[in-house]
């Protein structure tokens, strides 16, 4: 890797980071923790690519960047923030960024993404997204790879013409996604319609469909539903698009792609509908997000309501060990359920598992331990049933760290406990430094009770 980057950020220790990992890469390094110094520094022709905080003690990364732009045309910029939400995704695109990444990043990631912009010769065309004053109510909150994924592609495809499917399982947000594609899209003046199996009954469904829609967005509700008359309708439908006909989107809990290979799905339809597949994750397989989502639904009840509620550090934990089954949907409503019934501020894990049904918050798995049997044992039935929750499907790329994040939780909590909450003989027990305990602690989000304990 050859070339000069400048490093902006508030937060010295990603400072020293970077710029270790970018001067040991072949790269001149220049770091700042302020915006003015960085401007300056672009104004003045240093650097090749900038690495950008957003929230920065003298101002707003990704505000500067059109001045960047300006300055220096061609010149990448990677935004790094901590705001895991679609909007910064989205604003990053519409500032022209070259890339985002969420914190905390993964460092070989970033310096690959680095790598390709010092590569780069010009920029990308610009990607135009108007700002919404409503988009901070949008659910759709995740730190997880697959989320800042599925962000990334919608701010890559909201502004193209292309068919868009988006699949996954019941309650995930697949209509929050293609809201999201229209109203940050330069379509979002015209209709946003919603179309069902019934609304395009007969020629007159159709022309009326197609009337109403404009110019618009006509998203076709749960594709998979619709009977072989109901796609044969949706491919004339298709097929009577003119230049100024609105852009097409579908939703589908079903696999299509199976369906059409078992006969049950036309072929010429699902290639119509499959410009570009986008596929919800189902709350399980991103239980890093759960947190962050019920501290959004618990802050929207504050604001809404008036009512101040938080998660015991148990019920958290149930929140992510319960296989949530009928994902954010179900998240939401159970919180909204608790906001009401639950009297005192702080949400115990037993009102939340009475919330839930009584049923078991963590993974059934299948029998009970045998007496003696080993650890390795237990881990491995708990593992063979989380594969087999997928239903003969793969579960998503990252299977090693997210398992691994999984058992270090209630490893470092039940050590904690017993050493009372003494940090020293907890990091001594568990055998590492007590540094690395330390933002462990803070990265997994745990609370530290200290008293004494004798054991």
């Amino acid at each position: 890797m050859d070339g000069t980057v400048l490093v902006a950020d508030d937060d010295r220790t990603i400072r020293t980071v970077l710029t270790q990992a970018l001067t040991r890469a072949g790269c001149k390094v220049h770091a700042t923790s302020s915006l003015m110094t960085l401007m300056r520094w672009v104004e003045e022709g240093k650097g090749d690519l900038v690495i950008s905080d957003v929230i920065m003690p003298d101002g707003n990364g990704l505000e500067a960047l059109p001045r960047i732009s300006q300055m220096r045309p061609g010149l990448p910029v990677i935004v790094i923030s901590a705001q895991n939400t679609i909007m910064t995704a989205i604003q990053a695109a519409d500032a022209e960024a070259y890339d985002y990444l969420p914190k905390p990043f993964d460092l070989p990631d970033l310096m690959k993404r680095s790598a390709r912009a010092l590569d780069l010769k010009r920029r990308a065309p610009k990607v135009v997204v108007p700002p919404r004053e409503a988009g901070d109510d949008l659910p759709l909150v995740g730190r997880t790879a697959s989320m800042q994924a599925l962000y990334r592609l919608v701010a890559r495809v909201m502004n193209t013409d292309l068919a868009v499917l988006v699949t996954g399982e019941s309650g995930t947000g697949k209509s929050l996604i293609a809201r999201a594609i229209h109203d940050f899209s330069d379509r979002r003046t015209q209709p946003f319609l919603v179309a069902q199996a019934g609304d395009l009954a007969g020629v007159e469904g159709i022309s009326s469909i197609l009337s109403r829609a404009k110019g618009g967005s006509l998203v076709l509700d749960e594709v998979a539903d619709f009977d072989e008359d109901g796609q044969a309708r949706m491919v004339r439908m298709l097929d009577m698009l003119s230049d100024h006909a609105p852009r097409v989107m579908a939703t589908s809990q079903a696999d299509l792609a199976q369906r059409m290979e078992a006969g049950r799905f036309r072929k010429d339809l699902y290639y119509r509908l499959s410009g570009v597949t986008i596929n919800v994750p189902a709350l399980r397989e991103r239980v890093e997000d759960i947190p962050l989502l019920a501290e959004h639904f618990l802050a929207r009840g504050e604001r809404d309501n008036g009512t101040l509620r938080r998660l015991s550090t148990d019920a958290r934990n149930m929140l992510r060990s319960y296989p949530w089954p009928g994902n954010v949907r179900q998240l939401e409503n159970t919180l909204k359920r608790l906001l009401v019934t639950s009297s005192e501020p702080e949400i115990t894990a037993g009102e939340l598992e009475a919330a839930l049904g009584g049923t078991q918050a963590a993974l059934p798995v299948r029998g009970a331990p045998a007496e003696g049997e080993r650890l390795s044992a237990s881990v491995r039935r708990h593992l063979k049933r989380y594969f087999d929750l997928h239903e003969g499907q793969l579960p998503p790329p990252g299977v090693y760290d997210r398992i691994l994040r999984e058992m270090e939780l209630p490893l470092i909590e039940i050590s904690l406990d017993a050493t009372g909450g003494n940090q020293a003989k907890c990091a001594d027990l568990l055998g590492i430094n007590r540094n690395t305990l330390r933002k462990k602690i803070t990265d997994l989000d745990i609370s530290v009770t200290r008293r004494r304990k004798l054991m």
